[in-house]
């Protein structure tokens, strides 16, 4: 068997999809991008919430779940309601949902056969 293109008798690494982005990365960067704006330091936030600053940390970080109360807690300590911290962790998923459609796909490396 002679290949078609130099290199085609081995098998290809799988093309690896655009990760989708996980509800707890866009709500704790919405957290802290307005913990930011507000200029107020995860102590302060974290004190004014009632929860402990190394969890708050956790949850700006995407590395917990944390409950809708303790959300709910975090977003009034910023001033936002639940609703407001959902509505723009929604239109933070959107927005970069819509950024991955323009993302362009390697060419199909496949073998074309014709009769």
């Amino acid at each position: 068997m002679i290949p078609l293109r130099p290199g085609a008798d081995r098998p290809e690494a799988p093309v690896a999809e655009p990760r989708e982005p996980l509800w707890r990365d866009l709500v704790g960067d919405v957290l802290r991008r307005e913990r930011h704006v507000q200029e107020r330091t995860l102590q302060d936030v974290a004190d004014a919430a009632r929860i402990s600053m190394p969890y708050l940390s956790e949850i700006e970080r995407g590395r917990k779940e944390a409950s809708s109360e303790v959300l709910a807690a975090a977003a009034h300590a910023l001033g936002l309601g639940l609703g407001d911290l959902l509505s723009r962790a929604q239109g933070e998923l959107s927005r970069r949902l819509s950024g991955d459609r323009g993302m362009s796909r390697p060419p199909y490396n496949g073998l074309c056969l014709a009769a």
